[in-house]
């Protein structure tokens, strides 16, 4: 009769679980990753301070068909240098600990982050007003490593969401309407989309975990 499909053993002959990986399975690339898009919005600032006509009327002006495709390119737009100063350092963290389970992830949760981000702001942002800046991006990623832990049952992801809160807890009163020039709609659906990402990657993992195990099998002639 045709042997039996072999399946892990209960000790440590069975793969580690990518998805509860708390830090990138390769520091360096996940850094130069990082880096290149931060310094990509840096030149797009600079190009915005050389170039005649403002780069910033290219973000998203909220319910106008014509502001639509602002959603696209606002993350990469700041208003001043200022503006990109105060992004860059949770852009650099966030991005690099998004990373923890490979880039091809980082990409899938920062694709969700920034349209659902954009498009939440394009609904319901101040008419008339252009948003632009990367903070969308940064409260997403936030977000998305504050509850993957609980998604995937992961302590060590926890004890990071932990940190990360108690050091920039301050971010989340961005969340909140009532400070002026400063766009509340964007930190809030970007914290939303990251929230959506961690469930939608997690729940795909498990759905990956389950396809691979074959009930009843041993090892066996």
């Amino acid at each position: 009769m045709p042997p039996s499909p072999a399946l892990p053993g209960p000790s440590g002959d069975r793969p580690p679980d990518v998805a509860k990986r708390i830090l990138p399975p390769n520091p360096r690339a996940a850094a130069i990753v990082a880096l290149s898009f931060t310094l990509v919005l840096y030149l797009v600032e600079l190009a915005d301070v050389i170039l005649p006509g403002d780069l910033d009327h290219g973000g998203i002006l909220s319910r106008r068909l014509s502001g639509l495709d602002g959603v696209l390119w606002a993350p990469l737009l700041h208003a001043g240098w200022s503006h990109l100063f105060s992004n860059t350092v949770p852009v650099l963290v966030f991005s690099f600990l998004a990373m923890a389970a490979g880039i091809g992830r980082w990409v899938v949760v920062t694709a969700i982050v920034w349209l659902v981000s954009g498009a939440g702001v394009w609904l319901v942002g101040p008419a008339g007003t252009y948003t632009v800046g990367a903070s969308g991006l940064a409260f997403g990623w936030l977000a998305y490593l504050l509850v993957r832990g609980l998604f995937n049952r992961s302590a060590g992801q926890i004890l990071v969401a932990v940190v990360l809160l108690g050091i920039w807890s301050g971010m989340l009163w961005g969340l909140l309407p009532g400070t002026t020039g400063i766009s509340w709609q964007g930190h809030l659906f970007g914290a939303l989309a990251g929230v959506l990402a961690a469930w939608l990657t997690s729940r795909g993992d498990r759905r990956a975990r389950a396809a691979k195990l074959v009930p009843g099998g041993s090892l066996g002639a």
